[in-house]
């Protein structure tokens, strides 16, 4: 009998995780699609100094959400149930982030962290075209620009994440109070309720 319930608390958590990649999935094909529409309409119509800003502002949002997800990876509840209990606004939602790390840790790092890279990737490529069809460049300059739009959009998004590893790691606490925060705010304004509850069996 104990063996017939183990295996039916087994399926159930395979079930859960399977509806989760599946749920997540989805998700990131259609979050893609948008992102990659924005993107593509933007460049359609943007100069090449616009155009490379957006570039920028796509591996920005990036490394942003990287961040966030390390630093609620490395923070612990503690700090912030002191907070909780002198009902400070925002503590009760950076708890539940913590709670909910591996969750959180895949749609930033997983999910939106790698869409913004392969956006960012895209968007440089579609940069390249543009002034090409609209023979801007020749054949060489299209060759150096493509090598140069290509490693300096490489080179932010590998920096600024190691820059961004560094920040989160150290100011772990400070940072998943602040997007708990952001997180009570909507909560306050929409009456969205972002993250749930999760027992504190279930974290590391």
């Amino acid at each position: 009998m104990p063996r017939r319930s183990k295996n039916c608390t087994n399926f159930k958590y395979k079930k859960k995780n399977y509806l989760w990649i599946v749920k997540i999935s989805i998700v990131t094909l259609l979050l893609t699609m948008i992102i990659s529409f924005l993107s593509e309409n933007l460049l359609n119509n943007a100069n090449l100094i616009a155009a490379l800003f957006i570039l920028i502002i796509i591996v920005f949002v990036g490394i942003v959400f990287d961040t966030v997800g390390i630093a609620v990876t490395a923070a612990k509840e503690e700090p912030f149930h002191a907070m909780a209990s002198d009902k400070v606004e925002g503590s009760r939602q950076a708890v539940l982030l913590v709670r909910n790390a591996e969750i959180v840790s895949n749609i930033c790092n997983d999910m939106i962290g790698d869409i913004c890279g392969i956006v960012s990737g895209a968007a440089g490529a579609a940069i390249i075209l543009n002034l090409s069809l609209n023979n801007t460049i020749n054949n060489i300059d299209k060759t150096f620009l493509t090598i140069l739009i290509t490693s300096i959009t490489a080179t932010l998004t590998v920096g600024g994440k190691a820059i961004g590893k560094i920040i989160a790691i150290s100011r772990k606490n400070q940072i998943v109070y602040k997007v708990g925060y952001i997180l009570y705010v909507i909560k306050e304004k929409t009456g969205i309720q972002i993250l749930r509850e999760k027992s504190k069996n279930t974290r590391r």
